[in-house]
């Protein structure tokens, strides 16, 4: 039987607060940002670093307007309690770079632990027989092999994931080059995550990361990111 506590996102998350939206969610689906010893703000995408953080749950165009605005230094002075900081102009890319590095370390992650498979022939024998629980191809991946193995994937009785409807696998936001370098495998092009906790840590990586870079589009295959939770006071966007 699969431990809980083994998975993260069984385990039942604190709720955190926007600094700029004010809107709480679990932190899991916020993103913590944390301050340097030299005043820096970088982000903390695993939410490891020590000392206070601040959490955001905005994509990266609000975030950008409201650094351009100088919104963003004043609601981050108020979360770290002091003035002495630095807020790189390029934070929102930082961001984005970590969530993808994150995204992709999971992948590979996954790979070694034996919970992930690819090619072609081996993902849609594994589609048809109904152990995928997740289905993801390269942005460069071709038309027809994307619809045979979804194809394979129905058939075999597709669930329902976090990120999409079942019907069709994603289409990962990385060309074929980039997914093999972070699996350490030769020309992955379609793969499928065959453990129902991976396939969730998978999909939770990469959500976080399209939530962030564009929150209104999903990927192909998926849904929208998850809505936030109401604004509330509790923890006033620190840690």
């Amino acid at each position: 039987m699969r431990n809980p506590q083994n998975d993260p996102l069984e385990v039942h998350s604190p709720e955190r607060t926007c600094i700029l939206s004010r809107l709480t969610a679990p932190k899991e689906e916020l993103i913590r940002l944390a301050l340097g010893p030299g005043g820096e703000v970088a982000p903390d995408v695993r939410a490891r670093a020590p000392g206070r953080g601040a959490w955001i749950g905005v994509g990266k165009a609000e975030l950008d307007a409201a650094q351009a605005k100088g919104k963003l230094k004043g609601a981050l002075a108020r979360a770290f309690k002091t003035s002495d900081l630095k807020v790189p102009a390029d934070l929102g890319e930082r961001i984005a770079s970590a969530l993808r590095q994150t995204a992709l370390d999971r992948l590979g992650m996954e790979a070694r632990s034996g919970n992930l498979i690819n090619g072609a022939d081996r993902v849609e024998t594994a589609a048809r027989a109904g152990k995928v629980r997740l289905l993801i191809h390269a942005a460069d991946a071709g038309e027809d092999g994307r619809r045979k193995l979804d194809q394979a994937w129905r058939v075999g009785g597709a669930p329902p994931t976090s990120l999409g409807t079942g019907a069709r696998g994603l289409v990962f936001p990385e060309e074929r080059t980039i997914l093999s370098m972070a699996l350490g495998r030769e020309n992955v092009v379609h793969l499928a995550l065959t453990d129902p906790a991976a396939a969730r840590r998978v999909g939770h990586a990469i959500d976080r990361w399209l939530a962030f870079i564009d929150p209104d589009a999903g990927l192909e295959g998926g849904d929208a990111a998850p809505g936030r939770g109401s604004a509330s006071e509790l923890d006033e966007g620190i840690e």
